[in-house]
């Protein structure tokens, strides 16, 4: 009876990590929200998105960046020059959007990436 209960257990911390949650009990399970997301960059100005598909791929974009090991300072750089400002706020609030709300699971890959980032002098 122990072990089957051992091997029950087991199977479920399995399957609901499957679903982005490794042992609910111990920690929140991480899901993506797109309207979230929508919500936080259609609504703040600066952005003008053409369509909610174009901010979901712009931000969806941004998680493939970061998943494929690109360093903080070069996605702030990304993101200025695709939106034409200096504003290190605009740019960093739209990263954080995009992995915190479309892939939470780069999460850590994002804080580690941005450890020692230091805006250049002047930036806004």
């Amino acid at each position: 009876m122990r072990r089957y209960r051992s091997v029950a257990r087991a199977a479920a911390v399995l399957g609901a990590s499957a679903v982005g949650c490794v042992n609910p009990a111990l920690a929140p399970c991480v899901r993506a929200d797109a309207t979230a997301y929508l919500v936080n960059v259609t609504v703040r100005p600066g952005y003008h998105f053409a369509s909610a598909e174009d901010a979901l791929g712009y931000g969806y974009g941004i998680c493939d960046k970061v998943s494929g090991g690109r360093p903080y300072p070069q996605l702030v750089s990304d993101v200025k020059a695709d939106f034409t400002t200096d504003d290190e706020f605009q740019a960093s609030y739209l990263i954080g959007q995009a992995v915190n709300e479309l892939c939470p699971a780069q999460i850590w890959n994002l804080r580690n990436s941005a450890a020692h980032y230091r805006p250049p002098p002047g930036a806004t």
